[in-house]
């Protein structure tokens, strides 16, 4: 039998004789008896190395992949194909085990990697500045909820209700510990997309910010240009979350339509969709804003004998600099999917991403053309999207999708879970690794279990 302690009995002897204790109850003595557990663990019996692996060998066997079941499912977590050569380069051991880098002399490897990653981010959002290190979408929305607020003696967030839920929670944290507000406003029922009179009417002289998403979490694209226009006549900061990076292949980049921070999720980009996570934020600016962006800044620079070198430029948490000057104490080393994100990009270039953004936004108006002409399922929103669309079901999307699993297919995401208004409606993605003939199975899937519960046309 394997134990797995690291250590022998004569380690742990040595180590009690060196505290002066005679046993390992000697050393537990301060915790009280009354929250001791009495017995033993319930626990099966130690294995050996190879029973061990055939154990979790068959636990592994009952998941599922998105090869095998081909998964329909966006809302924020999104199935892009990932080239060999990311989780080749991403493995290596210089990157795999990399932790945060005090050290720059040291941490030159792990710095370049966040100095590519930032200047990538800049390229696709159109941004004079980007940093690294937040952990996913949601903090990067919140945090620049909290950038805006600031310095700025004003005290609301107009955030719109089309941005994604998870988002707009960890926002509403955020304010409610640091005291400001977060001022939802709705969207349009017939667009999908914020409602701009409501959007004008809540902007007033203590709005910091107002936040929108593009595209938003129902797939729909906003009139981004007409909501610059209401928040900066506001003298507000005009923040476009983006949950879908792969949508810069084919949209204009926010910091060309007037965006003064770019915030979103960057998983989407050479990392698995592996249980939704790990995320990765970015977080990209105008360069006035780069002393209050929060996480760390890697900087390119050269040494004492003219060679480039990388460095921390800024570093703006507590830990690092006085607490009254810190803008925020957020910052990780998320660095390894951040590195994923930048291998990916390097190695398909502009043209490959874009080529990937074109078939996600052609394949999913095929799938939802497929899909409407299925008995009972029905448009929900007029607006343009590019690879995520509602569609309103003819039975509750909790029951279809446990049918669509029998049938071998991952269903969408149940928008009435944080939108009752939207009760029975599925938001459904389709990106580039879906086939056509995926697509014409799962609408037949969709078919028979409309005919089994009678709808007809």
């Amino acid at each position: 039998m394997n134990t797995y302690v690291p250590n022998t009995v004569a380690d742990q002897q040595a180590m009690l004789r060196s505290l002066g204790a005679e046993s390992i109850e000697d050393v537990l003595q301060d915790v009280p008896q009354s929250v001791r557990l009495k017995r033993p663990l319930d626990l099966p019996p130690g294995a050996t190395e190879i029973e061990l692996r055939r154990i979790l060998g068959r636990m592994a066997a009952k998941n599922s992949d998105l090869d095998r079941t081909p998964g329909f499912l966006g809302a924020g977590v999104y199935d892009h194909y990932i080239p060999a050569v990311v989780p080749h380069l991403v493995k290596r051991s210089e990157f795999y085990t990399s932790y945060t880098p005090y050290q720059p002399e040291v941490s030159q490897g792990i710095l370049q990697a966040i100095y590519e990653f930032q200047t990538l981010m800049c390229q696709l959002t159109g941004l004079e500045i980007a940093n690294a290190s937040l952990y996913d979408g949601s903090t990067a929305v919140a945090e620049a909820a909290a950038l805006a607020i600031g310095p700025s003696g004003r005290g609301t967030v107009v955030i719109s209700r089309a941005v994604d839920p998870q988002y707009r929670a960890l926002a509403q944290t955020y304010a409610h510990a640091r005291g400001y507000e977060i001022a939802e406003i709705g969207y349009d029922a017939q667009t999908g997309t914020t409602d701009l009179k409501a959007l004008d009417a809540a902007v007033a002289k203590d709005t910091a910010a107002v936040i929108i998403q593009q595209p938003n979490f129902f797939g729909a694209l906003e009139d981004v240009q007409a909501i610059e226009k209401i928040t900066h006549k506001g003298k507000a900061l005009f923040v476009v979350a983006i949950s879908e990076p792969f949508s810069l292949g084919v949209l204009e980049a926010p910091g060309h339509y007037g965006a003064d921070l770019a915030v979103g999720e960057g998983m989407a980009l050479g990392n698995p969709v592996s249980y939704g996570g790990p995320g990765v934020g970015f977080f990209a600016a105008k360069n006035d804003y780069m002393r209050r962006m929060p996480g760390r800044l890697a900087g390119k620079t050269v040494d004492n004998r003219g060679q480039t070198g990388y460095v921390l430029t800024l570093q703006t948490r507590e830990q690092h600099i006085r607490r009254e000057r810190a803008t925020s104490n957020i910052c990780t080393n998320q660095a390894l999917v951040a590195l994923a994100a930048t291998v990916y990009l390097a190695s398909v270039g502009k043209e490959g991403f874009q080529d990937a953004a074109r078939q996600s936004l052609q394949k999913a108006h095929y799938a939802y053309n497929r899909i409407r002409q299925v008995p009972g399922f029905e448009p929900v929103f007029s607006s343009a999207f590019f690879d995520e669309f509602a569609l309103r079901c003819p039975l509750p999307v909790r029951d279809l999708n446990l049918r669509l699993i029998e049938q071998g297919f991952i269903g969408g995401y149940a928008l009435g879970k944080a939108y009752p208004e939207l009760e029975n409606v599925a938001l459904f993605c389709v990106t580039e690794t879906r086939s056509r003939d995926e697509i014409d199975q799962f609408a037949e899937a969709l078919s028979k279990i409309t005919q089994t519960v009678g709808v007809r046309r």
